[in-house]
């Protein structure tokens, strides 16, 4: 055996040494990944094709599930409050937290105390906050309506008219734009000084500097959490339970607050219909994924990244 073949065999050897050494490094999060992630993944899969509710073993009925959310009404509701969640409310609250970022970003005196105000009620449970925004959306004590009746406008019956249910857990979602809110901030902070300079040598004004230096400069950013929020949105649960739970129901008002996700957990454990369960868990997926890939198939039309003309 040459000198050249030994030297490939040591090569192939310390290349296995260190391909050992990193799978030991890493096998706990393989391990966790495949008990405690893929599993489950998979055991749902298999689930949904079958009618199963914890107490028996599961029979197995192929399609019949996912035939039958297509005749169930409330799969149809839920689908609609949840998309009504995703499209109303995304995008304003990404504008809302953009703009205050904008904001924050200015050069004033106690800037990091007002950065700390806004983010502060990020830190606030969901369920405490959901609590707090229910007295302030009472419609006869509310502060809300309250502000609203002074200057001679009559508030909604924001908890009980199922006409105004939604909109006023999107009012309650700018309350909770801080992270959003930091984030744009450490985008604004990356966007290079010497582009506003040259801007305003050449008399741009701040409207067309902000649509041809800062919202491409901060573009990518906006990518990213427009597919948090996407993802977010379609697994609303908490505010919206606690708020249908003011009203003695799961659903609230004519199920105006029965999202997708709530009816998933009312399938799930109230009902122990594990295989319908699974059967929507699966087709959250599937619409989530559609939506994410429509958003990055058109992206390269407004995204820009460095070394992008």
């Amino acid at each position: 055996m040459n000198e050249k073949n030994m030297n490939a065999i040591g090569i192939r050897k310390r290349q296995r040494k260190l391909l050992v050494t990193g799978l030991l490094f890493t096998s706990p999060w393989i391990i966790g990944f495949l008990i405690f992630q893929l599993y489950p993944i998979l055991a749902s899969f298999y689930y949904s094709l079958t009618e199963y509710n914890l107490f028996s073993a599961p029979q197995w009925v192929g399609l019949d599930n996912y035939k039958n959310l297509f005749d169930d009404e409330k799969f149809y509701k839920s689908m609609y409050n949840t998309l009504y969640m995703t499209i109303v409310g995304v995008v304003p609250h990404m504008a809302f937290a953009l703009g205050m970022a904008l904001l924050l970003n200015t050069k004033v005196k106690g800037q990091s105390i007002y950065r700390t105000i806004y983010f502060l009620p990020t830190l606030v449970p969901a369920v405490a906050g959901s609590l707090l925004w229910m007295w302030l959306l009472n419609s006869q004590y509310g502060f809300i309506n309250m502000s609203l009746s002074a200057i001679g406008i009559t508030g909604p019956n924001w908890l009980i008219d199922p006409d105004w249910t939604k909109p006023a857990l999107i009012l309650m979602g700018f309350w909770g734009t801080g992270t959003i809110t930091v984030m744009y901030l450490a985008a604004l902070q990356d966007v290079p000084k010497m582009y506003y300079e040259a801007a305003d040598i050449d008399g741009a004004s701040k409207w067309r500097q902000f649509w041809t230096i800062t919202f491409p400069s901060i573009s990518p950013m906006t990518l990213f959490q427009l597919i948090m929020m996407l993802i977010a949105s379609f697994q609303y649960f908490t505010e919206g339970m606690v708020f249908a739970e003011a009203t003695q129901s799961v659903g609230g008002p004519e199920n105006s607050l029965l999202f997708y996700s709530i009816y998933l957990y009312q399938q799930a454990f109230s009902f122990l219909n594990m295989g319908y369960a699974s059967a929507m868990a699966w087709m959250l997926f599937v619409v989530v994924m559609l939506f994410a890939l429509v958003i990055f198939k058109t992206s390269a039309k407004w995204v820009y990244y460095g070394g992008d003309k």
